[in-house]
């Protein structure tokens, strides 16, 4: 049984009050009487609102199965669907013309373009790497990577691997900080003379630095390295300002499903907003304690003294509207949302930042990532709650910041009007094209079987998705202003493939994008050097937006016929991919990890990649393009093949011939024969139904 403490009649599990009154809400000047008292109030004022939307999405889910299945068989009449959408107001009406008002928005943010890492808020070490990667070497990030042909040969310094190296990045300076005559390579000391001298900003103890398209440069001069002895100006490294922004999950990344689960999750934050957060750990036989990252100095020409960020700007995301929490109990015996209550947890904590010098932001904002949020009355909502959060902490209008994932369906088809719903707090919006995969899915379950995975990334309904994001975040007023964001890059060892694709999000005109790891923030900061994202946006601001009837356009297969090999092949990549997630979900509560597919290749999954996989194989069960035993067939072959890679891991626990006591077996199973069933296609109920069932057994 939960021990529970009751707050201004709220039923609050002991570990969390006791977090929030003895570390939370000291130093915050907020007694813990009038912050349970304020928030029992939030939760009785938005706990029902909250509720009644989920119902608005349950409703209209089924008027949209009820048109297709009215119509099956027949070809979809865009403007007849967009007119049904309409009516049943899934679709809305488009705002007049705005601007965002957003203020206080710090630079990172709102006036440079650059990458954003996203980090798992559980794991402390990560955390602390993330926060860390606002610099990176990128003589070791191309090094140790495939992001230049070839590898290192030995344990020890490979002297032609790092000439291939100080090759690639002193063309890379050429590009960045020309000189004024000849080439880096051709440099013999420090003595710099620019093509721009007001690239050259000032000097550290050993190195200079320079600025391009906003962001920092620093070149290493230290004749004593290892490197830089060799070299014949005598450079070491060159530092990269790199993740500009990182955003700590509460949400996809994470497996929290308690009161236990979230005060770790909370604590963590807190460290952060404190900026005392530190983990120890072992490595390489060695134990290690890393921490929080100073600010960095300098001196300008003219002798003065000046630093710069030392860490990466800080958003946190919460999770969405739809998971409720047994951390708190309402007083009818109800969980709350828990999206609610990372809003007010991690609002607070964030006060422990505004209160300090040099902290995360500079400007006085407190930055949340919103997730899953279907259409402007959900935004709408969000909005509200903000602004009562800010008055429970007497925090002055529109301190909390928003980011607006533009993942959902219903958000991107009315993608204005969302913006518009919290235009003076928003500072984000970014596409999630997996979860919006999913979406696509879900939504559309009843009009026919889909097409092929790959052939569904491949539609022009992707293109014109992300097109729009861009398109209404200028027409909005973003520019200068928010961040326009694009997704993640999920291949964390296959960083050629990343620098020859990825150039792709700034070129679209999005000041920001997602990374897996601070190597890969390193090597995806040279795109932002290679092109000005600003310029890029005042040219893509005269497009007209790509067209509804493109965005709305389902990625049908029509009646295509696969064989038998085919579809074999495509069942065995989706239950692959679920079982090889939902084991280390289920199993260790490791809510991302670099997952092996089934090619063996280490790819970054999230609950994203998992709702895509699993409700493709429920359309294809619903649709006849496969058995349900082809489906259990798939699924027991793949727990095989996800053991085998599993084989190292001392806490793996095997599923294939277990498959009737495996909870993870019979949750990966459920996602798909109960698919249909799962609200918009989300994989948390059942996900946090199973692994409450583990924690509980041990």
């Amino acid at each position: 049984m939960v021990e529970r403490i009751d707050k201004a009649g709220l039923k609050v599990a002991a570990e969390l009050a006791t977090f929030v009154d003895q570390r939370a809400l000291p130093g915050t000047g907020l007694s813990a009487d009038a912050f349970w008292q304020g928030t029992a109030a939030i939760f009785a004022r938005f706990a029902p609102e909250n509720a009644a939307l989920l119902t608005v999405r349950d409703t209209m889910q089924a008027q949209i199965d009820d048109w297709h299945e009215a119509r099956a068989g027949q070809p979809i009449n865009m403007a007849d669907y967009q007119a049904f959408l309409r009516d049943i107001g899934y679709l809305v009406a488009e705002p007049a013309p705005f601007t965002i008002g957003s203020e206080n928005v710090d630079d990172e943010v709102a006036r440079l373009a650059g990458p954003q890492l996203v980090v798992p808020i559980l794991n402390a070490r990560f955390l602390l790497n993330a926060a860390n990667a606002r610099w990176g070497g990128l003589y070791d990030a191309l090094y140790g990577t495939d992001a230049i042909p070839g590898t290192a040969a030995g344990k020890g310094y490979d002297a032609a691997r790092g000439a291939q190296v100080i090759a690639w990045a002193k063309a890379f300076l050429d590009e960045a900080i020309p000189l004024a005559s000849g080439g880096w390579a051709d440099l013999t000391s420090d003595d710099i003379i620019l093509a721009d001298p007001a690239q050259y900003l000032g000097q550290s103890e050993k190195g200079r630095l320079f600025r391009h398209n906003g962001l920092h440069i620093e070149v290493v001069f230290d004749s004593g390295h290892p490197i830089g002895k060799d070299d014949p100006a005598g450079i070491a490294d060159v530092i990269l300002e790199s993740a500009l922004t990182a955003i700590c999950d509460l949400e996809d990344s994470i497996a929290a499903v308690d009161a236990q689960d979230k005060v770790a999750a909370y604590a963590n934050w807190l460290g952060l907003m404190r900026g005392d957060l530190i983990d120890t750990f072992e490595k390489n036989g060695a134990m290690m304690t890393r921490s929080l990252n100073p600010d960095r100095s300098y001196t300008a020409p003219d002798g003065t003294a000046f630093t710069l960020p030392g860490r990466s700007l800080l958003f946190v995301r919460n999770v969405g509207h739809l998971m409720t929490t047994p951390a708190i109990l309402l007083p009818d015996g109800s969980e709350v949302p828990e999206g609610i209550l990372d809003g007010i947890l991690t609002s607070l904590i964030a006060m422990h930042d505004l209160q300090r010098e040099g902290g995360n932001s500079r400007a006085g904002s407190v930055y949340i990532v919103k997730p899953k949020m279907h259409g402007p009355d959900e935004a709408a909502l969000t909005n509200r709650l903000f602004d009562a959060i800010e008055d429970l902490l007497g925090l002055s209008r529109h301190t909390i910041k928003v980011g607006v994932m533009d993942e959902e369906r219903r958000t991107s088809a009315n993608l204005a009007a969302c913006i518009h719903a919290v235009r003076d707090r928003i500072v984000f919006i970014n596409t999630g094209f997996l979860d919006r995969t999913g979406d696509e899915m879900h939504t559309s379950m009843q009009a026919g079987a889909m097409l092929r995975k790959g052939d569904i990334k491949g539609a022009d309904w992707i293109a014109a998705y992300e097109d729009r994001n861009v398109q209404i975040g200028l027409a909005c007023g973003l520019s200068g202003r928010a961040q326009i964001g694009k997704g993640m890059w999920a291949a964390p060892d296959r960083m050629a493939d990343m620098l020859d694709q990825k150039i792709g999000h700034p070129r679209t005109g999005a000041n920001t994008a997602w990374v897996p790891s601070p190597t890969a923030a390193t090597l995806h900061a040279t795109h932002y050097h290679r092109v000005d994202v600003f310029a890029r946006q005042a040219e893509r601001g005269a497009e007209p937006v790509a067209s509804l009837d493109r965005l709305l356009t389902i990625p049908l297969a029509h009646g295509r016929n696969w064989s038998a090999e085919e579809i074999t092949a495509e069942l065995d990549n989706n239950a692959q991919g679920i079982l090889g997630y939902v084991v280390r979900w289920i199993d260790q509560g490791v809510g991302c990890s670099k997952v092996p597919d089934i090619h063996d290749i280490g790819l970054m999954e999230d609950r994203a990649t998992l709702r895509i996989s699993s409700q493709h194989m429920a359309n294809w069960l619903l649709h006849g393009v496969c058995s349900a035993e082809q489906a259990d067939a798939a699924l027991t072959r793949m727990a095989a093949k996800v053991d085998a890679q599993n084989a190292g891991d001392p806490l793996y626990r095997p599923m294939a011939g277990h498959e009737a006591e495996s909870l993870a077996f019979q949750a990966a199973r459920a996602l798909v024969f109960e698919g249909i069933a799962q609200p918009n296609g989300y994989t948390e109920p059942l996900l946090h139904a199973f692994r409450a069932k583990v924690k509980a057994a041990a």
